[in-house]
């Protein structure tokens, strides 16, 4: 009977323990203050103004993106944060000098175009040579052998516009490894229509790839309402040639810094929530959408917590270094961390412009989902939806943690209807943020970087599947 009895008491026990909240009265009224806080804020904005405004564009290597690292070691600094470091990241450097473009039959017109990250440079006077239409990089790739020897392949898929930028990804294949196929089939240059969903007079850049034993070809996008006027001559069965004019340089490798600032914890401080953006930017506009608001609003959220209260683990913001040239910078904190990446409770990065976020969901264990359940509920007042699936893929900057699966990942969505209007263009610039906007991003990410820091219980990734 006495064993029967402290049985019963033990599970009793345990299923009282089971039942307590993951947060008390205490920590959910820091919570609503914090939220407030946040929502009510312009810190977020000031970074964001500060960054474009002072810095600028900030392509890897360049002295704007060497500027901006100091930039945000002395912001690091002056929010206060415990720790501000650098670790050092490499990749393949690439300048753009000139561009320029036109159609020249069947009359002349200005090609509003812009050479693709990696693009080799065309001869000083450009090449010119005959357009010949795909509407698919498919198609290009079962073009016949030798079928566009001496002339210029275009690519005329058009991305389509979703709140999620599902659209992207089909598109971005094209952008990629186009000119390799074309390449192959004996193409002397290659362009594409942007990948963007804009009807305005701005191209697209973004990274491209070149591979071994194939010809490197000049490699541009144009302008979305330039396709269509090409798109619409070579219906009309014109002949339609065009020269391409782009001066670039590949400068080998270059040397650039994660910029890092923290918060510790009190009680378990070697275990924190990673938080960020990238640092970097194309060099056509000021990087105010891709990746300013993410860096901005990431560092406010990190110093909104601070002030209300020092959570048990930390509060990590990582600023990537050279997102836009292949996540060069969180390969490199991947494999500086390989060995501690069980330290990381959660991760979430800001790099989908500064629309508001309305979904919140996770990719963690199944033991986490209680505490995501909380931080959910705590998201709802600001319009953030709860998606159960548990299936988040997270920022670009993440992608090397989730495909070790050793990190819990969060993604607080965010409204994407016309970040491709802006992305990678001339067009991305301070103006395109809404400040209240940006406020609700901050608040959102405050919420979720206070809570899974101080929960009672550690969330945990998603267990390492058995192969």
């Amino acid at each position: 009977m006495k064993k029967i009895i402290t049985g019963l008491l033990l599970a009793s026990s345990f299923l009282a323990s089971a039942a307590e909240p993951e947060f008390n009265a205490k920590q959910l009224k820091q919570v609503a203050e914090l939220r407030d806080n946040a929502s009510n804020s312009d810190l977020s904005y000031q970074l964001l103004e500060s960054l474009t405004t002072e810095i600028g564009p900030r392509l890897p290597g360049t002295e704007n993106d060497k500027k901006a690292v100091a930039w945000a070691q002395a912001k690091f600094k002056q929010l206060g944060f415990d720790k501000v470091w650098l670790e050092e990241a490499t990749f393949p450097e690439w300048r753009r000098f000139n561009e320029s473009g036109k159609i020249l039959t069947p009359s002349e017109q200005p090609l509003h175009l812009t050479a693709l990250g990696h693009s080799v440079s065309t001869p000083k006077d450009g090449i010119t040579a005959e357009v010949i239409l795909f509407e698919t990089l498919d198609e290009l790739i079962a073009a016949p052998a030798n079928n566009l020897k001496g002339k210029i392949a275009y690519i005329n898929y058009r991305m389509n516009r979703d709140i999620d930028g599902n659209g992207y990804g089909p598109a971005v294949r094209a952008r990629s490894t186009g000119s390799v196929e074309a390449a192959k089939k004996g193409a002397i240059g290659y362009m594409m229509r942007s990948v963007s969903t804009a009807h305005h007079r701005f191209a697209h850049t973004g990274g491209s790839h070149y591979q071994d034993g194939v010809t490197k070809i000049p490699n541009v996008t144009i302008a979305n309402p330039d396709a269509d006027q090409i798109a619409r001559l070579i219906a009309l069965g014109k002949n339609v040639t065009v020269n391409i004019n782009v001066q670039t340089e590949d400068r080998g490798q270059g040397t650039g810094y994660n910029v890092i600032g923290q918060f510790n914890g009190t009680q378990n401080p070697e275990q924190y929530v990673l938080i960020g953006g990238h640092l970097d930017s194309w060099d056509l506009g000021t990087g105010a959408l891709d990746d300013g608001a993410g860096v901005a609003l990431t560092m406010a959220a990190a110093k909104h917590i601070s002030e209300i209260k020092r959570p048990k683990r930390s509060i990590r913001v990582v600023l990537f270094a050279a997102e836009e040239l292949g996540l060069w910078g969180a390969k490199a904190y991947f494999k500086q961390h390989a060995n501690e990446l069980d330290k990381i409770v959660a991760a979430a990065e800001s790099d989908f412009g500064a629309d508001v976020v309305y979904g919140f969901e996770s990719n963690v264990s199944a033991a986490s989902l209680p505490v995501v359940r909380a931080i959910a509920k705590q998201l709802a007042p600001l319009n953030v939806e709860y998606i159960g699936k548990n299936s988040a893929n997270g920022g670009p900057d993440l992608i090397p943690f989730k495909n070790a699966t050793s990190a819990p990942i969060f993604e607080l969505h965010q409204n994407g209807t016309d970040y491709f209007d802006y992305h990678h263009t001339a067009d991305d610039t301070l103006d395109k943020v809404d400040p209240a906007k940006l406020k609700q991003n901050t608040a959102a990410y405050a919420v979720f970087a206070f809570m899974a820091a101080d929960a009672k219980t550690t969330i945990k990734a998603k267990p390492v599947a058995s192969k």
